[in-house]
């Protein structure tokens, strides 16, 4: 009788420890591919998040070399065309810098005089010159909305555009394409501006501008070439790239966080010891925030397939080692009428395959929707924790950083990055396929060993040596 056949007829005929093994096989499969599976799952939401906020640089002052005496007390300049050229590189999907100074308001505009009074005199204002204002972080985060009109761009970086806040259009009857006639802040020069957009900023007028101290409903965002050439006294056509148009910082949006050791490796090359001064670091605070929950349950998860992994193999190899020690008098008699130790190895070998083979296929049935609904709760009650100590954060008081209070300016949530609360589960043929081999290496290990430690013996001190 070939080993096969017998293999078939030992498993029927003991149907109790068949039965025992094939439930410890379906535990670790289950355990094993949901693992699997919930590793999968939260990868692919992890890589959807990261798409969906892509990675934000932010070149600015380095904190650190001024503090080591390796920069002057003022704050380093960069030229705008040579931003504009690392803004150019492929991994950079949108940027923006800006530029502020004071405005004269010309031509009858007037300011709005509720609340805050302007530092800048009864026809002053703050403008910032932006190159991308939709990339502000009160616009990108929700804060400010757009009521009418477009945002300011790269391509109107040289044109005479103006976007105005909703107060300050409705008190002088503004619409977008109206003319605004603006002022530079020394000297006679002054330029007609169009209102390309209105824009709302929620913070009453009795409460200042944060940054600049300026009445909310006074400020004004103007293309940043345009209005450094009021300022400096240039036409309106003027270059950035010939030095006329020095940036503080600057703000890039690559189109995924997985480009940013590359944009930066391209940016140092490209900039060279223009960048002296300046760090580019990458602001991924958004994106931690979203996959904290991810994170979790992906580390929960690998944890419980090891542990149930683990314990599984311990008890199959128990449950084999019982095996052989309770067929020790068929082995001796198949080895004394001239059976191979190699083919008793391979049917004892073969009867667990057999089980683990049913056992993975039993659970590619029904293990999808037991890790769907699994990982989707475990998902969602970190996903709450998450959002509730996110809503429990408090502002600190106007005009102050916090840092006095002993408050961390870095705990400052990111509006409009809620944890992910949903993942998606699919089974594939890899997936099965990584299982099946799992718990056929832990089949066969747990069988060779306590097998191979018997049939080492003679046929007669097997069959005389007892149990």
């Amino acid at each position: 009788m070939n080993f096969v056949k017998r293999a078939g007829l030992s498993l029927w005929a003991r149907k109790g420890r068949t039965l025992i093994t094939l439930c410890t096989f379906l535990v670790i499969s289950v355990m094993v591919l949901a693992g699997v599976l919930v590793n999968d799952a939260t990868a692919r939401a992890q890589q959807e998040a990261r798409r969906s906020v892509g990675a934000e640089v932010n070149l600015g002052m380095d904190l650190g070399a001024l503090t080591s005496g390796g920069a002057g007390l003022q704050a380093p300049r960069i030229d705008a065309g040579t931003v504009d050229a690392m803004g150019g590189l492929p991994q950079v999907q949108r940027y923006t810098y800006s530029m502020w100074d004071r405005g004269i308001l010309k031509g009858g505009t007037e300011l709005v005089t509720e609340g805050v009074q302007s530092p800048m005199g009864a026809d002053g204002t703050i403008t910032l010159g932006v190159l991308d204002s939709s990339l502000l972080p009160d616009f990108r985060s929700g804060n400010f909305r757009l009521l009418s009109g477009r945002h300011l761009t790269a391509a109107d970086k040289n044109d005479k555009l103006l976007m105005v806040e909703e107060r300050l259009a409705r008190k002088n009857g503004l619409r977008v394409g109206d003319k605004v006639t603006l002022g530079s802040n020394e000297g006679t020069a002054s330029a007609d501006f169009t209102v390309t957009g209105v824009y709302r900023d929620p913070r009453p007028v009795s409460e200042a501008e944060p940054e600049y101290g300026v009445n909310p409903a006074n400020m004004l965002y103007a293309s940043v070439g345009a209005f450094a050439g009021l300022n400096s006294g240039q036409e309106q056509g003027h270059e950035s790239g010939g030095g006329s148009l020095q940036v503080a910082n600057a703000v890039f949006l690559l189109r995924d966080a997985d480009d940013l050791d590359g944009f930066k490796e391209e940016a140092a090359r490209l900039a060279g010891s223009a960048l002296d001064g300046f760090a580019l670091d990458a602001n991924d605070k958004a994106l931690r925030q979203m996959t904290g929950p991810l994170k979790s349950i992906g580390s929960t998860a690998t944890l419980a397939m090891w542990l149930i992994g683990l314990a599984g193999a311990a008890v199959l190899a128990l449950l084999a080692n019982l095996a052989v020690r309770q067929r020790r008098g068929e082995y001796g008699v198949l080895l004394a009428m001239g059976e191979s130790r190699s083919r008793l190895i391979l049917q004892q070998a073969l009867e667990m395959v057999v089980v683990a083979a049913l056992a993975v296929g039993l659970s590619s049935l029904f293990a999808q929707t037991l890790t769907q609904s699994a990982g989707q709760s475990l998902l969602g009650r970190e996903a709450a924790a998450a959002q509730r100590k996110l809503d429990s954060w408090q502002a600190p008081p106007p005009g102050s950083t916090g840092i006095d209070q002993g408050m961390d300016p870095d705990e400052r949530p990111v509006e409009n990055a809620d944890p992910v609360d949903r993942i998606t589960v699919r089974l594939d043929p890899a997936d099965v396929a990584t299982v099946g081999a799992v718990g056929l290496g832990i089949a066969l290990i747990a069988t060779a060993l306590p097998a191979g430690a018997v049939l080492r013996l003679s046929p007669r001190a097997i069959l005389t040596k007892g149990k």
